[in-house]
């Protein structure tokens, strides 16, 4: 049986990541993956969950990632305080690795720096967290310097958020699997997830959080207590 991490409904989901969490390659913002889990939040809970979308595209984890040059934006570890804990929120998902993984970023620099950060916001507020695995791509030797990744290196990645997802007791959404590493669920620019990717990884997420948080039952369970004879 699962930990029930959070009784009562969500009120604040802030989702800080890449390019997929702004929402690269969907075809409209309700079909963005971020989106479609606040949806599915707010109509499993019964009242809306306020999204707060920290995507940045080409963004990295810090400074020390490889791609840190390229990306030439704020990193998240340089960026955090401001744009996770400033706005206590309550469910806090944490989308981040693909591009670190994709610029050779050692996977145990990567580590450190998710550690950091996952540690400082629960100090700060405490919310449910949320670690998603990596996305499917199906070319990995494209757009410099986000040119040396590989299956095996998702994979190794993916371990390593494993396991810092039971080590910090935040749920893990393995959004890799719902994938399937099905080409037909990437865009033709090989990199970002299409409509069926984006629904395929929201559903995902909202299964990962529905099973560990009671208040996301809220209105279903509300429902069947009116019925008559209940």
């Amino acid at each position: 049986m699962a930990d029930d991490l959070r009784s009562e409904p969500f009120r604040t989901m802030v989702v800080i990541g890449e390019s997929l969490v702004v929402g690269a390659c969907a075809s409209t913002e309700e079909r963005r993956w971020v989106n479609v889990v606040a949806r599915l939040l707010g109509e499993s809970q019964g009242s809306p969950v306020t999204l707060h979308n920290r995507g940045i595209s080409a963004n990295v984890i810090s400074p020390r990632s490889p791609g840190s040059p390229a990306s030439a934006k704020p990193s998240a570890l340089e960026r955090y305080r401001e744009d996770v804990i400033a706005l206590k929120p309550d469910l806090f998902i944490f989308s981040y690795g693909l591009n670190d993984m994709r610029s050779g970023m050692p996977p145990e620099d990567f580590r450190q720096d998710a550690r950091q950060i996952i540690q400082d916001v629960k100090e700060a507020c405490n919310p449910v967290i949320v670690l998603t695995t990596l996305y499917y791509m199906t070319t990995y030797d494209l757009y410099p310097p986000f040119n040396v990744g590989s299956i095996e290196a998702s994979e190794i990645y993916n371990l390593v958020i494993a396991q810092l997802a039971r080590e910090q007791g935040c749920i893990l959404a393995d959004i890799w699997g719902a994938m399937g590493q099905a080409d037909w669920t990437v865009h033709p620019d090989t990199v970002h997830s299409n409509d069926l990717g984006h629904a395929l990884i929201g559903h995902r997420v909202f299964e990962a959080i529905a099973t560990h948080c009671s208040g996301v039952a809220r209105a279903v369970t509300q429902a069947l207590s009116e019925q008559p004879g209940q």
